[in-house]
């Protein structure tokens, strides 16, 4: 009964996949941040406004985003401290954090559209500025700013997906220090037999000089 032999990836292979990691690393990179910063400066602008009867006039309202809700912004936090995690995990742990990078991406978006047609923060103020709780307000139109907030929320979300996809090709962050912040102690090279070439390529490929000159 025959033996299958695993076949090592050829140096083209692995070539390929070390530019798929670069790549996909500078676009998650500039995605999550661009898209958190997107974000929270979308909840900072208008996004709804209309107006008030009050005292036989018309009184103007504005709401910024915080005000309708502060979903978004809150996840673009989130999402911005997951990126950064990433690169501190390995394997599992990084899973779970791209898959959590992802979510927030979504969960931003989500929020954003919802608040997009909400109109209960500039019915609070109606209410404040009237003195009638069960004012409402009028003429009611939103900005674009949602939208902008859930286009924030895709580039998270696209840097979570890429994270998810690619993110076993990332470097992590050394782990040579030990928590107390005391350096590990280094390995050290095996010995290398100058009758053996195997082990002759081998300090080559650490970068050693086998003859120890």
């Amino acid at each position: 009964m025959g033996y299958v032999t695993a076949v090592p990836p050829s140096r083209s292979e692995a070539a390929g996949s070390a530019r798929a990691g670069r790549l996909s690393l500078a676009v998650a990179l500039l995605a999550g941040a661009l898209g958190a910063a997107v974000a929270l400066l979308a909840t900072r602008q208008r996004w709804a406004e209309g107006t008030a009867t009050v005292a036989g006039g018309a009184f103007p309202l504005t709401a910024k985003g915080s005000d309708v809700t502060g979903v978004p912004a809150a996840l673009a936090v989130v999402g911005l401290a997951a990126l950064v995690a990433v690169f501190a995990v390995r394997r599992a742990g990084r899973v779970v954090v791209a898959a959590l990078l992802a979510l927030t991406g979504a969960g931003t978006v989500a929020a954003a559209l919802i608040g997009a047609f909400d109109g209960s923060a500039l019915d609070e103020k109606a209410a404040e500025a009237s003195g009638d709780t069960s004012a409402s307000v009028e003429a009611l139109s939103h900005t674009a700013w949602p939208f902008v907030a859930a286009a924030g929320g895709l580039l998270l979300l696209l840097a979570g997906l890429l994270a998810l996809r690619y993110g076993r090709l990332w470097p992590a962050m050394s782990g040579r220090y030990e928590r107390d912040g005391a350096p590990r102690p280094r390995r050290e090279a095996p010995a290398v037999d100058p009758d053996r070439p195997e082990d002759l390529w081998k300090a080559l490929d650490r970068g050693e000089d086998p003859t120890g000159a």
